[in-house]
């Protein structure tokens, strides 16, 4: 059966993509949704960024550990930005994904999308074999006590930006920074770390499109044209 393009969510996976030609791009692509500027229901950016510390419009820029010469000395850039929770880190071997999709066209409010990101990324991990978990006051994955996953969503004219982080081979060293999401008490964790290897970025991000276009009921295909230098 053909499918229609108003179920066609179009993706791109590209590594070491500077943050603010993601959240540019982001943005761009954010007021196409909501001027429905475009073939199809959304955009579905999946990228691994050079090292950035990101605090919420509501986080506290207390739960930054370092100082700013510290940070820059490791080249970590830090940017306040519009998504929800609070301060996270985002660097190599960790993978980023941004859905922009007008949550209206899927029928979800906000607290059942993310509920179907956290999903996503649990089902994801089983394709590794990893058991995650989601603890309802702190959203996001947690495997054992530490949080594998994180979420920060921004919704305006019903229209998603931002979204979640999975570290796969992340450098954990670098949530020393920080206190991850404003949690004190709780660490973080990788696949890295819990399976004892490596894991290729690209695989863990076409496990997460064929869970994500299942669980959102979507035709999730290839965007053809790098989106992301697109609109840089």
């Amino acid at each position: 059966m053909a499918v229609s393009l108003e179920n066609i969510i179009r993706w791109e996976y590209k590594e070491r993509v500077d943050y603010l030609v993601s959240l540019n791009t982001q943005r761009k692509l954010h007021r196409e949704v909501v001027l429905g500027d475009f073939n199809g229901r959304g955009f579905l950016l999946l990228v691994e960024h050079t090292p950035v510390i990101t605090v919420g419009r509501f986080g506290n820029q207390g739960n930054i550990l370092a100082s700013k010469e510290e940070i820059e000395k490791k080249g970590v850039r830090v940017y306040r930005i519009e998504r929800g929770g609070d301060v996270t880190y985002h660097g190599p071997g960790q993978l980023v994904g941004y859905p922009i999709i007008n949550l209206r066209d899927f029928g979800l409010g906000v607290k059942t999308y993310v509920y179907l990101l956290e999903k996503t990324i649990m089902d994801a991990l089983k394709d590794f074999g990893i058991e995650g978990y989601i603890v309802e006051e702190y959203p996001g994955v947690w495997v054992g006590d530490e949080k594998i996953a994180a979420i920060g969503i921004y919704v305006r004219n019903w229209v998603t930006m931002h979204g979640f982080a999975l570290n796969v081979n992340t450098d954990l060293e670098h949530f020393s920074f920080i206190v991850p999401c404003g949690i004190p008490d709780k660490g973080v964790t990788s696949m890295k770390k819990i399976l004892g290897k490596e894991i290729p970025l690209r695989d863990v991000a076409l496990s997460l499109i064929k869970w994500f276009e299942k669980n959102f009921r979507a035709k999730l295909v290839p965007s053809g044209v790098s989106l992301l230098t697109e609109f840089r």
